[in-house]
This record gives structure tokens, sequence and C-alpha cells, in this order.
């Protein structure tokens, strides 16, 4: 039996450029249901995501999941909090982390992988104004050096 690829469900561009992403973790998600089927279709959003470490347990506070068209009284609430799934070590080493001054965890990708939804959740540090500024200069500079070089390879 082949494995299927990543099926990727929703991306989180501007935690990219809002944080300096330092390390990557993949989780599960405790979902319900109707909640499952509506990822499949696509319909979920982690833009104004954000993860919390409570009691020993990590939590998504704003994701959200549309309600599925088909579920009628199964829906839950597209923004309720949501479990994420890690060991316990994991979960120990990331309260370490953000412990420290600057750090959170954000939602990065939301996909499925071998039929399971999976988070990938980023421990991220903020990034000044002026740093934004830099990414920005560098992606006008890459666009700029891309038309150059298209314009003399015609």
């Amino acid at each position: 039996m082949a494995k299927e690829p990543m099926k990727l469900v929703a991306n989180n561009k501007k935690a990219y450029h809002d944080y300096f992403i330092e390390e990557k973790i993949e989780t599960g998600i405790c979902l319900h249901g109707t909640e499952v089927k509506s990822l499949r279709m696509g319909k979920c959003s982690i833009k104004e995501a954000f993860i919390r470490i409570e009691k020993g347990e990590v939590f998504v506070y704003g994701m959200h999941i549309s309600p599925y068209e088909k579920g009628n009284i199964f829906n839950k609430d597209p923004l309720r909090v949501r479990k994420l799934l890690l060991h316990k070590y994991e979960i120990n080493k990331l309260a370490g982390k953000i412990a420290e001054k600057g750090y959170t965890l954000v939602p990065l990708q939301v996909y499925f992988k071998d039929g399971r939804a999976k988070v990938e959740i980023g421990l991220a540090k903020g990034k000044k104004l002026y740093d934004k500024r830099q990414d920005i200069a560098k992606k006008d500079q890459r666009r700029e050096n891309e038309r150059d070089f298209k314009i003399r390879n015609l």
C-alpha cells in the first residue's frame, strides 16, 4: 500500500512575517467527527490562531474550522479551543523555552499525513519593526533581481 502524500489544508504565512521561527514540531490535534470532514474540504484558517500551555497540556485558540454543511446538530463551535497532542517531555521542553523572554508558540500549518490531521507548530521569537522592514527589502531586492534576469534572458 503506497503512502499518500501530505495534503496541506491551511498555511500561516503571517507567522513567518511576524516571527523568527526557531524550531518546528509536528503535533496531532483532537477533533470531533464533522470537524475532520470540514478539514478534508480545506475549510480551515489559522491566521489569528495562537497556542498556550495550561496545566501540562497544549491548546490552540482561534483556529477556525468552518461548520460542515451536512453536519446539522453534530457541528461544534468553529472557534472552540482544541487540544494538541504531544508527549509530556516535548511539552516540558516547550514550556521551558516559552518561560524565556520573547518566545511564543504559533501554528504554522494544518495538514493530513497518513490520513491523520496534524498541526505544525513553531517555537517563535517576535520580530521588531526594523526586522520586518529588512525582510521586505530583501524580498523586493530578490524580485527585482529575478525581473532583471528574466529581461536579460529574453
